[in-house]
C-alpha cells in the first residue's frame, strides 16, 4: 500500500469500520518501517486491503477489511495468507490480532489459519465491544510452512474471484 491508495483505502475503512482509523493514522503507519500493508485490486479497484506491524519475532495484524460486496470470496483469506507468510519470511515465530467478539465469521477464519484465543480485551472498540485476543505460534516451523503451501493451493484452485 503507498499514500496513493489511501482514497480506496478510506473508502473502504469507512464501509466497514465505523468510526474506523483516520487518513492521518494510516499516513503514519506507511511511514513506519514496521508496517507492512497490502491492497487486493479486482479490475484494477481496490477492494480489500489488511496490515500487520513487525516487532521483533511478532507479527501484530492490525487490519482486514474487505469491501462488504466482495465479502465470500477468500478475499481476507488471501491477505492473512500473505501477511502470515512475509512474517514467517521476516522471522517471526508467532503472530496476534485483536477482533471483535461479535465477528464470529473472522474468527472462524483466523482459527482456520491456527489463531487461538487467549483473552478478552474489555471495551476495546469505539463502542465499547469487547476484543478477543488471538495468538498464533510456531510460524517458523516447517508444518506451518507446509500448511500455508496448502492454502496456497487452495486460494489458486478457486482462481481469481
Amino acid at each position: 500500500m503507498t499514500e496513493a491508495h489511501l482514497p480506496e483505502v478510506m473508502r473502504i475503512e469507512r464501509a466497514v469500520f465505523m468510526p474506523g482509523w483516520s487518513e492521518e493514522a494510516f499516513r503514519s503507519d506507511l511511514r513506519n518501517p514496521a508496517a507492512l500493508y497490502l491492497v487486493l485490486k479486482l479490475d484494477g479497484t481496490i477492494v480489500a486491503y489488511a496490515g500487520m506491524w513487525l516487532v521483533v519475532d511478532e507479527a501484530h495484524i492490525t487490519n482486514v477489511a474487505v469491501l462488504p460486496d466482495y465479502r465470500g470470496r477468500n478475499f481476507a483469506k488471501r491477505l492473512i495468507h500473505r501477511l502470515l507468510s512475509i512474517a514467517r519470511e521476516r522471522g517471526c515465530v508467532k503472530a496476534t490480532l485483536e477482533v471483535r467478539v461479535s465477528n464470529t465469521p473472522a474468527q472462524r477464519l483466523y482459527e482456520k489459519f491456527g489463531f487461538r484465543p487467549v483473552a478478552t480485551r474489555a471495551k476495546y472498540y469505539d463502542n465499547v465491544e469487547d476484543a478477543l485476543i488471538m495468538w498464533l505460534e510456531g510460524l517458523e516451523t516447517p508444518e506451518f510452512g507446509e500448511y500455508l503451501s496448502r492454502i496456497e493451493q487452495e486460494i489458486r484452485g478457486q482462481g481469481k474471484g
